[in-house]
C-alpha cells in the first residue's frame, strides 16, 4: 500500500492510494485528530479500520439485495494519484477512480471519481462522482470519518437535538433525538440532517466540528463493547477510542445524477 505523505507548516498527515483513505491528520500543537486502529493481519488486502475510509456506490448492505459485501468497492480498490500540491500552507492530494478499472456487476455504471483531500488548519475530503453512462444512474456514498477520542463514554455530539434518525440496532426504527447524543453501547444511527455536529470530549476538552457539503445525512456509529468482539479486524478495547461521525448520501437521500452530471460530497473537520 502506498501512501502519500504530508508535513507542512500547518499540519502533518498522509493518504493511501487504497480506497484513497485519508490515514492520519494532525494540526500543528494538537493531538491526533483522526483514530486507526486496525489489525492489518486479519484481513490482508483489505482497507485499514480507521481514518476516512470512501463508502461508494453503496452504503451498508445496499439499497437493493445482492450486494457482494458492505460499504461498495471503492474503499478496497487502488486509486489513481493525479495531482499532490502544496499552496497557501495547505497540501491537496487528488485521486481518481473509474470504470472499468473499478466496477461491480451489483453497480455496473460507467462514472469517474475524484477524491480530493485538503490538509492544512482543517482538514476537507471530497468525492466528486460524474455519470459517464447514457442513462441515469444512482449511489450512495459516505465518507466514514473516525475520529480519535480518549473515551467514548466520556464523550456527547452536539448538534443533533430535535432530528430524526434511522436506528439501524432497532430494525430501522425511526426516532427523535432529546439532547446531546452519549454512548453507552452500541450507536449505529443515520441522522436527517447535513449538520454540523460538535464532538466534545470531555477527558481531553476537545471540540471537533465536522460541517459538511452535498449531504442529506450524518451516520454517527460506535459498535460498542459486544459489537466489537466481532470486529476481527479492531485492536483490543479500540471501541473505545473513537466516534465514526460520516457525512453521507444514504436511504433515501441516495445521489440521482443524469448523463454528464457531477456530484460532490464532502465533510470538514476542525479543531
Amino acid at each position: 500500500m502506498e501512501l502519500q505523505s504530508v508535513d507542512i507548516v500547518t499540519c502533518t498527515g498522509s493518504i493511501a492510494d487504497l480506497g484513497a483513505q485519508v490515514l492520519s491528520w494532525q494540526p500543528r500543537g494538537e493531538a491526533e485528530v483522526l483514530y486507526t486502529g486496525s489489525i492489518g493481519e486479519a484481513r490482508p488486502g483489505a482497507p485499514v479500520r480507521g481514518g476516512v475510509p470512501i463508502c461508494f456506490p453503496w452504503f451498508g448492505p445496499g439499497r437493493d439485495p445482492g450486494a457482494p459485501h458492505s460499504h461498495g468497492f471503492a474503499r478496497s480498490s487502488s486509486w489513481t494519484l493525479i495531482a499532490n500540491e502544496i499552496a497557501d500552507e495547505a497540501q491537496q492530494v487528488t485521486y481518481r477512480l473509474s470504470h472499468p478499472s473499478a466496477s461491480d456487476d451489483y453497480w455496473p455504471h460507467e462514472y469517474w471519481a475524484l477524491l480530493t483531500a485538503s490538509f492544512g488548519k482543517e482538514l476537507t475530503v471530497s468525492l466528486a462522482v460524474t455519470n459517464l453512462d447514457d442513462r441515469t444512474i444512482s449511489y450512495e456514498a459516505a465518507l466514514h470519518t473516525y475520529l480519535a477520542v480518549d473515551d467514548i463514554a466520556a464523550v456527547r455530539l452536539d448538534g443533533l437535538d430535535g432530528v430524526s434518525y434511522v436506528d439501524k440496532t432497532d430494525g430501522g426504527a425511526v426516532k427523535t433525538q432529546v439532547g446531546d447524543l452519549t454512548f453507552a453501547g452500541e450507536v449505529d444511527r443515520v441522522y436527517a440532517t447535513a449538520g454540523p455536529v460538535t464532538v466534545l470530549d470531555g477527558v481531553s476538552g476537545r471540540a471537533t466540528v465536522v460541517s459538511t457539503s452535498g449531504a442529506s445525512h450524518i451516520v454517527v456509529w460506535n459498535p460498542g463493547r459486544v459489537r466489537a468482539a466481532d470486529l476481527v479486524d479492531l485492536v483490543p478495547d479500540g471501541w473505545k477510542r473513537f466516534v465514526c461521525v460520516e457525512a453521507g448520501r444514504v436511504l433515501d437521500g441516495a445521489v440521482v445524477l443524469e448523463p454528464g452530471q457531477t456530484h460532490t460530497l464532502s465533510t470538514t473537520i476542525r479543531v
